[in-house]
């Protein structure tokens, strides 16, 4: 089964650091105790500054556009350059630095720490065979399985799955949830 959501589906919402605001792609909650189990997200780094702590949640970023910048922290120093997922601890204080003053757009993942870790990579052209669930958010016309996919959408399916067109595609592989 694909689920194919748009731009119509994403909720924007402030910031935990009231430092700018985040678009919502997708948030799969423990149905119990309301935790995140999984959230995707878009969100804009405009200035240095610290990032918001999520305890117990494991981070991923890709910067989509701008010049990237560095985060640094207790035992982290993560240089964010465009189309490189790069994780961190979501409880660790961390603050980007090195903005150059210019806004840096990225694709966010966080995970529940108890769960497996998903695995992000940026894609074009490919086919995955791979065990779980995948997220698939397009950064350029493409199609997944034959089916028109659109800039900023974001698939959800299990694999496996083929993707071709002009554009890459963040595809984050996932179980657990």
């Amino acid at each position: 089964m694909m689920i194919h959501l748009t731009a119509k589906d994403y909720v924007r919402q402030p910031w935990k650091n009231g430092r700018g605001t985040t678009v919502e792609l997708l948030h799969l909650r423990d149905p119990a105790s309301g935790a995140t189990l999984l959230r995707l997200s878009r969100a804009s780094v405009v200035e240095d500054g610290p990032f918001s702590l999520f305890p117990g949640i494991e981070r991923n970023l890709t910067v989509l556009s701008g010049p990237g910048f560095r985060l640094t922290g207790p035992g982290l120093n993560l240089r964010c350059d465009p189309l490189v997922p790069v994780a961190f601890p979501g409880d660790v204080q961390v603050m980007a630095s090195e903005t150059q003053g210019r806004q840096s757009d990225d694709f966010n993942v966080m995970t529940a720490r108890h769960l497996p870790r998903p695995r992000v990579i940026v894609a074009q052209n490919d086919r995955f065979d791979g065990e779980g669930r995948l997220a698939l958010y397009v950064l350029g016309r493409c199609r997944v399985d034959g089916a028109a996919a659109a800039q900023d959408d974001l698939i959800l399916t299990a694999g496996p799955v083929s993707l071709t067109g002009d554009g890459p595609v963040i595809v984050v592989s996932y179980s657990g949830v």
